[in-house]
């Protein structure tokens, strides 16, 4: 399986003739995100993560493209019919060849009188867990994970913490779009000091960057 990270919180996984790609926002540069994509994961509704708009335009230019994503993304492309499709924690389900797993059900607090929106984690083919905006362990190995780098919602420390709970064997910086270079620059020696902890492959995908995973 190949990697590449399209901007921000936006990944393109390709498998033989199948492409799938997760989380193509607002903050995902405008080009060819969704192009020959086999079906869409959307992991919650917020903008950096969910483009409505792109999103409906690349549906209706190849109407074989589905989706698949939370409660609320669904309600809101519910005119799309059975094109889109509402995942929740706990689902396993057949996306475009790729074998998915659901995790999580909340996006992590940003306000403390405000209930979170809902939020699903996908583990894909076993291999690749996007956990969204949240920090969600799931319950079986995840051998490459894609690590929120910055967040309105998180702190330095639970990054390690949560690199520590989930223990990939390689973790790729996502959720970094907020950054300018100095941020980029210190949370890449976070990353790269929580990689030297844990003497595994923990770093930063620039835009556009490709890289080939190992066979499970």
């Amino acid at each position: 399986m190949r990697l590449t990270k399209l901007g921000h919180a936006c990944v393109r996984l390709q498998k033989d003739d199948r492409t799938l790609v997760i989380d193509p926002g607002a903050f995902t540069p405008e080009g060819d995100a969704l192009d020959g994509a086999s079906a869409v994961l959307v992991t919650h509704e917020h903008p950096d993560h969910f483009d409505a708009d792109r999103l409906r335009a690349a549906m209706a230019a190849d109407p074989s493209l589905s989706v698949w994503t939370s409660r609320a993304v669904a309600g809101s492309l519910a005119d799309l019919g059975g094109r889109v499709h509402e995942v929740g924690h706990g689902d396993s389900v057949d996306v475009a060849g790729f074998e998915v797993h659901v995790y999580g059900e909340d996006h992590e607090i940003l306000h403390p009188d405000v209930p979170p929106i809902p939020n699903t984690g996908f583990l894909v083919d076993g291999q690749v867990f996007h956990p969204g905006d949240a920090l969600t362990v799931p319950d079986e190995p995840v051998p490459t994970l894609c690590l929120p780098g910055n967040a309105p919602w998180m702190k330095v420390p639970e990054m390690y913490s949560y690199l520590r709970a989930v223990a990939p064997e390689r973790a790729y910086v996502v959720h970094d779009g907020l950054l300018n270079d100095f941020g980029l620059a210190v949370m890449q020696t976070h990353v790269g000091n929580a990689a030297k902890e844990a003497g595994r492959d923990y770093r930063r995908l620039v835009p556009g960057e490709s890289v080939e995973l190992p066979a499970p």
